[in-house]
C-alpha cells in the first residue's frame, strides 16, 4: 500500500529535501541567482518546466547594457559574451524621409553589446549545471508554492519521469518563471497591487535568414506605422512592424512583410533591404504591467515574474539581471552572514529602477508610434521629440543616458 504525505495527499510519503533557496525558472533571472549562490557555497535547487534543449535554443531579446554585462563579469559570468557579443555604439533613425545617426558611445563612453538570450542562458546552464554543480530540475510539471508567510516554505512539483509529485523545503523562494508563471499567481490580491500599461498596438517580430542591411540597430518611424532593425548575426537579422494588436501572423506573408519593410525603413540614402526567408513570425503585444512589493512573505519576485516591459526599449532583459545582482547577492549575505539589509531593501531599490525604465519606455513608444496614431497631434508631437534629439545636445545626452542605461546603479 502506497503511504501518503498528509499535508500533501497527492504525493507519495518521503522525506522533503531541503535546500537554503528554490529558485522557480531556469531564464536569465532564475539562472544568474542560482549562480551567484553556488558561488557563495549556498545550496539551492532551480525548478524549470521546458527541457535543457529548448531553454538553450528559444530565441529572445539580444540587447544587453554595459552595466549588465560589467555585473556579469564581476560574477565570472560574462567570458563568452565578452569573445563573441557584438559591441554597438550608434543606431540611426528615419523619419521623414531621412536619415539621423545618434553616435551615444560619443555622448556617454558607454555601449551596448548584442548577444542573443538563449546564448547568455546557455552560458548561465553550463556554469551552474557543470561547472558550479548547482542542481536543475528540467521538464517539472504542476509547480505550486505553499506556506510562504511560515518560516518553512516548500515548493512542490510533479517529476516528469515518475509522474509523482514531489516536495521540496527552502529557506527562500526566488520566483524567476516569468509573467504567466505560479510565482506571479502564488501572491495574494490583496497583497499586492499590479500597475498596467496598453500601449494600444502589436509588434510582428520578424526573424530574417538574411543579413543585416545596416550596420547597427534602425528605428523607422512612419505613417504607416513603426519598423525596426536589428542585428543577431551576420546571418539572421531580427526585424519589428508595428501591427493592430492581436492580429494574425498569417495576414503577413512573405511579400506583404518585405514591402512594408522597404517602405518603412526607406530613406534617402539607405541601402536596399538584404532579404531572405522568414524563420519567424509572431505578434508582440504591447503592454506593461509592474507588481509591487517584489516580496511575499519568502518568496522575492525577479524579472518578468515582477515586472513585464515591453520591449520598446529592450530593457527587460537588462532588468531581469539587475534583479537577479541584487536578490542573489541579498540571499547571500543573509544565509552566509544573518545580514538582511539586501533582502529587507530588495523590493524598493528594483522598483525604483523598473519605474524608471517604464517611464522612459512608454516615452519612447510615444515617439515610435505617433506619427502612425492618426492623430495629428500625436504625430506633430513625436516629430518634435525626434527632431530634438538632433537640435538640443542637452536632450540628446539624457535620451543616450536612459538609453543605454548608465544613470541608475546597481
Amino acid at each position: 500500500m502506497r503511504r501518503v504525505n498528509a499535508a500533501f495527499p497527492d504525493t507519495n510519503f518521503r522525506a522533503p529535501q531541503h535546500f537554503s533557496v528554490v529558485v522557480v525558472g531556469a531564464g536569465p533571472a532564475g539562472l544568474t541567482v542560482g549562480n551567484i549562490l553556488r558561488a557563495a557555497g549556498v545550496d539551492c535547487l532551480v525548478l524549470e518546466a521546458g527541457t535543457r534543449d529548448f531553454i538553450e535554443r528559444r530565441p529572445r531579446a539580444g540587447v544587453i547594457e554595459e552595466r549588465a554585462v560589467r555585473g556579469l563579469e564581476r560574477r565570472g559570468l560574462a567570458r563568452n559574451l565578452l569573445e563573441r557579443a557584438q559591441a554597438h555604439t550608434e543606431c540611426e533613425f528615419r523619419f521623414d524621409g531621412e536619415r539621423y545617426r545618434f553616435e551615444y558611445t560619443r555622448l556617454t563612453g558607454s555601449h551596448h553589446f548584442v548577444y542573443p538570450q538563449q546564448f547568455l542562458v546557455t552560458d548561465l546552464v553550463r556554469e551552474y549545471a557543470d561547472v558550479r554543480g548547482g542542481e536543475i530540475r528540467f521538464g517539472v510539471r504542476d509547480v505550486r508554492l505553499h506556506g510562504l508567510e511560515s518560516g518553512r516554505p516548500s515548493v512542490s512539483y510533479v517529476c516528469p519521469d515518475s509522474g509523482e509529485r514531489r516536495v521540496v523545503e527552502a529557506g527562500f523562494v526566488a520566483g524567476c518563471d516569468g509573467a504567466r508563471g505560479v510565482s506571479r499567481a502564488a501572491l495574494p490580491p490583496g497583497r499586492v497591487r499590479v500597475a498596467r500599461h496598453d500601449y494600444g498596438v502589436g509588434w510582428l517580430a520578424l526573424l530574417a535568414e538574411a543579413p543585416p542591411s545596416a550596420d547597427c540597430v534602425v528605428f523607422g518611424m512612419h505613417p504607416r506605422g513603426f519598423a525596426g532593425h536589428m542585428a543577431r548575426s551576420s546571418e539572421v537579422t531580427r526585424y519589428y512592424l508595428q501591427c493592430p494588436p492581436g492580429d494574425d501572423p498569417g495576414n503577413w506573408p512573405h511579400e506583404r512583410v518585405w514591402a512594408e519593410l522597404r517602405e518603412r525603413l526607406g530613406a534617402v540614402g539607405a541601402p536596399p533591404l538584404e532579404e531572405g526567408r522568414l524563420l519567424e513570425r509572431r505578434v508582440l503585444e504591447m503592454h506593461s504591467h509592474v507588481v509591487e512589493p517584489m516580496a511575499f512573505g519568502r518568496l522575492f519576485l525577479a524579472g518578468d515574474a515582477a515586472h513585464l516591459t515591453a520591449p520598446i526599449a529592450a530593457k527587460g532583459m537588462n532588468l531581469a539581471l539587475y534583479d537577479a545582482f541584487l536578490l542573489g547577492d541579498g540571499l547571500v549575505a543573509q544565509l552566509t552572514q544573518g545580514d538582511g539589509t539586501g533582502l529587507s531593501g530588495y523590493s524598493a531599490t528594483c522598483l525604483a529602477q523598473v519605474w524608471d525604465y517604464q517611464e522612459f519606455s512608454e516615452w519612447l513608444g510615444e515617439m515610435y508610434h505617433g506619427t502612425a496614431s492618426g492623430d495629428p497631434y500625436r504625430a506633430g508631437a513625436a516629430l518634435a521629440r525626434l527632431r530634438r534629439l538632433f537640435g538640443s545636445p542637452l536632450a540628446a545626452a539624457a535620451f543616450a543616458e536612459q538609453y543605454l542605461g548608465t544613470r541608475t546603479t546597481g
